[in-house]
This record gives structure tokens, C-alpha cells and sequence, in this order.
């Protein structure tokens, strides 16, 4: 069974840094592509970052030169340090896994991963 769970969320000022882990079991997480989406109320999920088991990286255009995904694959952990925050960056933020097969439909993915209880929230006051 893949397990997955978020953490490290919370309140921030402008411009202060959080850091987002997400600690996952029960597939292969060294060849597993890792996904952090994000959804703000009234907003469409985005997809925030992803990183593949060749460490190939994406960031939305919105986080880039802010955001860093990594990975510790000892520690089956993806991690999202995020500096340099803004009020729009406030949002409820997700991991996914590959092994969640859930595609690429961002109408499904966040509402899925919200009914599975997951996600950590970030609020960014100014």
C-alpha cells in the first residue's frame, strides 16, 4: 500500500521560507517520479514541481529561482524549500508519487489527493 504524508506547513511572513517534507512507503521511491502540486480557494491545482528518479526537475514559471525540490531516497523523503514567499504562494500544498498513477489531469488531481487527506497548508501574510 503507498503511503505518503506531508508536513511542514504553516504560517509565514512575506518574504520568510518554509520548508515542505513529504515521507512516502510501499513502492519503489528511488525510481518514482515526485510531484508537489498546490491549490489556492477559488484557484485551479497547479502543478508546482516534480522531480524524476534522474533528478530532472521542473518549476512552475511562478516559483522558479524561489522554489527547490529535492530528495533523499535513504530517507524515502521529497522535500520543497521554498524562500523568498509571497502572499500568492498561500495555498494548500500536495505530494504525489507515481505510484499514484494519477496522471495529469489538473481538474482530478488536487480534489483526489484532498479526499485522501492529504496536503499540508501554507499562508503567507503580508
Amino acid at each position: 500500500e503507498v503511503r505518503v504524508m506531508e508536513s511542514g506547513g504553516g504560517p509565514v511572513q512575506t518574504g520568510g521560507s518554509l520548508r515542505l517534507s513529504c515521507t512516502a512507503s510501499g513502492f519503489s521511491f528511488a525510481d518514482s517520479g515526485l510531484y508537489w502540486y498546490r491549490q489556492a480557494p477559488g484557484n485551479e491545482c497547479e502543478l508546482v514541481s516534480r522531480t524524476n528518479s534522474g533528478d530532472n526537475t521542473y518549476y512552475a514559471d511562478s516559483v522558479k529561482g524561489r522554489f527547490t525540490i529535492s530528495r533523499d531516497n535513504a530517507k524515502n523523503t521529497v522535500y520543497l524549500t521554498m524562500n523568498n514567499l509571497k502572499p500568492e504562494d498561500t495555498a494548500k500544498y500536495y505530494c504525489a508519487v507515481e505510484a499514484y498513477g494519477l496522471g495529469s489531469d489538473l481538474t482530478l488531481i488536487c480534489g483526489v489527493l484532498d479526499a485522501w487527506d492529504q496536503g499540508t497548508l501554507v499562508t503567507v501574510s503580508s
